[in-house]
């Protein structure tokens, strides 16, 4: 077995839970599912995995339970320009090709047959973004001490465009900058690009916090809107986080990231007056994280008050205490990118292929 295919081939003896390491460590949005005689069972997707957790799925149950078991394939000795053709017309991202017993020969990959570009066409969102790009950036000091956080390049694009650009791709066009510190910086530098985006400054008199920028907007927003940090590149379908959001009749959908981690010591559990109970010696666990994107109807925007600081965390606790739904949508760990720290923004380099 080739290095590709150590990759992207797992047994069926898989957990959701191995799935998703496995998947997280080889930087795959999908992997082929094998049997015992090394015979292709199914495809297992990170939108498959999405659709298992929503509907209360166990990540300690199999991966035969949440795959695809009728992928598309190709035949031995086809061509890439076969699998090229095949992956416009179904919008996917890999094809395996197949000998004549049912095992995985070769499996053609997007980012190999399309040179790195996407090959499906995106679907239309109909909807606006709002972009809260006011925060001081302080986690990437001492860059923002010259630059604000949006304008930090990633190659040869500031992080906010690079957002924008994600969103174009599915047809957005109307964004609304929520700025404040540095925004004269901001608003020059959108001056000069090609007026591909369709932008409204929606500039805070004073740092209104991570949420509170919304609330300048209130007479404008009639209808479901999309809101992201400004430093968070989030690679997911965004028409299907909106029929989500809308499926579900929630009043805010958060966007949050399957993450693993794994503490590497001895966790120490006490008792009662300081006795230890006992030692778990380096335990992991699965959680999903807010990355900082959001789905917001009109009416959750009346609840931000006006002129004061105001962060997620009051807006989600004040909706609980009007009965307002708050759901959440989950996406991969390699689905979310947070440049917002140094650490991560060396890998989000790595990660975009810049």
């Amino acid at each position: 077995m080739n290095d590709k295919l150590k990759k992207i081939l797992i047994s069926k003896d898989f957990t959701i839970k191995d799935a998703m390491r496995f998947m997280s460590m080889n930087g795959q949005k999908e992997v082929f599912i094998i049997d015992e005689c090394d015979k292709l069972f199914g495809v297992l997707s990170d939108g498959d995995i999405r659709k298992w957790i929503l509907n209360d799925g166990d990540l300690e149950g199999s991966v035969t339970q949440a795959c695809n078991c009728s992928p598309k394939v190709l035949i031995q000795e086809a061509d890439q320009e076969t699998a090229k053709k095949m992956m416009i017309e179904y919008g996917i991202e890999s094809v395996p090709v197949l000998t004549c017993d049912n095992k995985i020969e070769e499996v053609f990959l997007w980012n190999e047959v399309f040179s790195g570009k996407k090959p499906q066409k995106r679907p239309t969102v109909n909807t606006s973004v709002v972009i809260m790009a006011g925060g001081k950036g302080t986690r990437l000091d001492p860059f923002t001490k010259i630059l604000p956080k949006p304008l930090i390049p990633i190659g040869e694009k500031p992080i906010i465009e690079i957002i924008m650009d994600k969103f174009l791709e599915h047809g957005v066009s109307v964004f609304y900058l929520s700025i404040f510190h540095k925004a004269r910086m901001i608003r020059s530098y959108f001056e000069e690009t090609d007026g591909k985006y369709n932008i409204e400054f929606v500039e805070e008199k004073k740092s209104l916090g991570t949420i509170g920028g919304l609330g300048l907007l209130k007479k404008k927003l009639k209808q479901d809107i999309i809101v992201t940090n400004c430093d968070v590149i989030i690679d997911t379908d965004y028409a299907e986080l909106l029929e989500f959001h809308q499926d579900k009749k929630n009043d805010l959908t958060l966007v949050a990231s399957m993450r693993h981690f794994k503490i590497p010591y001895g966790v120490c559990e006490l008792g009662s007056g300081g006795t230890l109970k006992k030692i778990k010696e380096k335990p992991e666990y699965d959680l999903l994280v807010n990355t900082g994107m959001y789905v917001i109807s009109p009416r959750v925007v009346d609840i931000i008050p006006k002129d004061r600081s105001y962060t997620i965390i009051d807006l989600i606790n004040d909706m609980k205490n009007k009965g307002l739904s708050v759901g959440v949508f989950p996406i991969s760990e390699k689905s979310w990118i947070d440049v917002g720290q140094w650490e991560e923004y060396h890998k989000s380099i790595k990660l975009l292929g810049i």
